[in-house]
């Protein structure tokens, strides 16, 4: 298995989101446009970055200092628990207030209040799993 959000397995996760229904679809559905960057909440800078226009992902790389919508941070052992386990939407809520889950850069209480967004957000780790 490619290292955590290495150029490698963020080209696997770009696949693995668009053949989920749930996201690429649902996306498409609210014109969804947005670079997501992943990384490690002791790292100043993220690892990889999903770039996802119309719903669809169309690159998974490297970042490289590209704008961002999104950057969602957490330590190596809570995203290894989360591909293992995918947490719901109680789950991620718990992540989120005792920092677990960091949003560096993203408005995560805007959108776990939009269903059009949420669910589609939730599926984004299971599909993580399958990477």
């Amino acid at each position: 298995m490619a290292e955590l959000f290495s150029p490698e397995w963020m080209a696997k996760y770009m696949e693995e989101w668009n053949n989920e229904p749930e996201l690429a679809a649902e996306l498409e559905k609210i014109g969804f446009n947005s670079n997501i960057a992943y990384g490690f909440d002791n790292e100043d800078k993220p690892r990889g970055v999903l770039v996802v226009k119309n719903g669809k992902a169309v690159g998974g790389e490297a970042y490289a200092d590209q704008p961002l919508n999104w950057d969602l941070r957490a330590s190596k052992g809570a995203w290894e628990g989360w591909l293992t386990k995918p947490p719901g939407l109680m789950g991620l809520g718990m992540a989120y207030t005792s920092r677990k889950l960091r949003f560096n850069v993203g408005d995560y209480a805007g959108m776990i209040k939009d269903p059009r967004m949420a669910g589609p957000f939730i599926k984004s780790f299971v599909v993580m799993g399958r990477v």
